[in-house]
């Protein structure tokens, strides 16, 4: 009989087998995934370099937000400068919305032949209640992004520097939208996001490229939000991401056997194994709709329960702050989504 970690690995193996013959994609070894680089105190919430700077009001606009919008480009400026940045602006009802983003793609190969992994949370705050930090929403989320792109930075260098990218060359971004909480208590919300996808639809490549326009190019969109508490439940939403569901949730299994994990408890992925056996989960109204809306692949990593259908305790109060977070469980989905981008993009072998 198999165990449950055999059994997910099963389901792992499955899904690789139905990938197109070309993928390389290779399972990460027990030696990488106990040497996976750890944040150290970059996720202290009172002076940790990464995750301390996350932790203001930052509403669409405002004087927080545009300080962490220049931590993001300090961070990537001085820890991996080999991604380039662009910011998306629009206006809404007056204020300016900032989408950050950071990209780093494959050398020698044009834009409209290369897919993407995207990394995506929002990194603004709501405006009501006033002095509302969100470090689940989406504070620490951001910065477990930030840790797993800096962590994979130097394999990824390794790798395109040993030859040229064969089949689907793949690259990396990363997107933190803005207004994604709206303006005032029952907007539309996810104002940045929608602008985002829709200009992206636009942005059409030269003729004979392999994808079209940016938005077809983005091979998973990966969607963080309400992460940091203890004891996540993670659903799954989408039947066309579920094997990439699978995926880490066989993952988080290595590596709590491995004792990679500092958190206690349950498995957080309560809908790993087969689909046919998943409840149908409703997609939870987030900044992936525009994108979902253009056909884009899309894996929701949110904390919800699924038999409460609540999120955190703290969700939208002003307790979603730094002393709210179990530093062992944000710690551990740093690792984790480190795992995962390197092994999606076929790392094994290139990690130290």
């Amino acid at each position: 009989m198999y165990t449950d970690s055999a059994r997910l690995l099963v389901y792992a193996l499955v899904t690789l087998l139905t990938l197109s013959p070309a993928s390389t994609y290779k399972i990460l070894s027990n030696q990488t995934l106990t040497r996976l680089p750890r944040p150290q105190t970059d996720f202290d919430i009172h002076n940790g370099r990464l995750l301390s700077p996350i932790l203001r009001t930052r509403v669409p606009g405002s004087s927080g937000s545009k300080l962490v919008r220049n931590h993001f480009t300090q961070f990537i400026s001085r820890e991996v400068p080999t991604y380039n940045i662009e910011l998306h602006k629009t206006v809404t009802n007056g204020t300016p919305v900032i989408n950050f983003i950071a990209v780093r793609d494959p050398p020698g190969i044009s834009k409209g032949n290369i897919s993407r992994l995207t990394l995506v949370a929002h990194y603004d705050s709501r405006a009501e209640p006033a002095g509302f930090i969100g470090a689940i929403d989406s504070a620490a989320p951001v910065a477990m992004i930030l840790h797993a792109i800096r962590s994979i930075d130097a394999a990824l260098t390794r790798k395109w520097q040993s030859g040229p990218e064969l089949g689907n060359p793949r690259g990396v971004q990363i997107i933190f939208t803005d207004a994604e909480e709206g303006f005032r208590e029952g907007d539309d919300m996810l104002y940045g996001a929608r602008a985002l996808a829709s200009e992206w639809e636009q942005s059409v490549y030269a003729p004979g490229s392999r994808y079209p326009n940016r938005i077809k190019a983005i091979e998973l969109f990966v969607l963080l939000d309400l992460l940091g508490s203890k004891g996540p439940k993670i659903m799954s939403f989408f039947n066309a991401t579920h094997g990439a569901y699978n995926n880490i949730a066989v993952l988080e299994k290595r590596l709590r056997e491995l004792r990679q994990f500092k958190s206690k408890g349950d498995a957080w992925f309560v809908d790993a194994g087969p689909r046919k056996d998943v409840p149908v989960r409703y997609p939870i109204y987030d900044d992936q709709v525009p994108f979902e809306q253009r056909e884009v692949d899309i894996l929701h990593l949110i904390d919800m329960d699924p038999g409460t259908l609540a999120f955190p305790t703290v969700w939208h109060t002003l307790e979603d702050n730094g002393e709210s977070l179990d530093l062992d469980v944000v710690e551990d989905w740093s690792v984790l989504l480190t795992a995962f981008v390197a092994e999606w993009l076929d790392l094994e072998g290139y990690m130290t």
